[in-house]
């Protein structure tokens, strides 16, 4: 039997956090949750090899934002995907490939959608492109 898949999901914005858990967990995914950059990074540390997917709001509270624990996740899982979430655009170059940005305010059914495809894809590398 496949373990549930595992999430990590960074949102400063602990309503935002809590929705998105829920709806994962929902969906049989196992969710670890960070609401600063500096507690995803000691997720990372701790549990990083189970992450299957990264959702990541960029700009958080602290020294740490969501480019930064993008980077760490993507150091140690080069094809797993990414998630990214602003009120702003993307910086060009900044994400990766296997990656995709979404522009606050979303849909929750289009995370959801988004947490489907990305489990399905079973944390191969899936050709996904950046889309805002």
């Amino acid at each position: 039997m496949r373990a549930a898949p595992t999430a990590l999901i960074v949102e400063d914005n602990y309503l935002l956090l809590e929705m998105l858990t829920k709806l994962c967990e929902h969906e049989g995914m196992r969710v670890l949750a960070a609401s600063s950059g500096e507690a995803a990074l000691t997720t990372l540390r701790a549990g990083g090899e189970a992450i299957d997917w990264l959702f990541t709001d960029i700009r958080l509270p602290g020294l740490i934002d969501g480019w930064t624990v993008a980077d760490a996740y993507r150091e140690r899982h080069p094809h797993r995907p990414i998630i990214y979430a602003s009120t702003s655009a993307p910086i060009e170059g900044r994400t990766v490939s296997g990656s995709i940005f979404v522009r606050k305010p979303f849909q929750a059914r289009d995370i959801l959608a988004l947490a489907r495809m990305m489990v399905a894809s079973n944390g191969a590398e899936s050709g996904l492109r950046t889309a805002g």
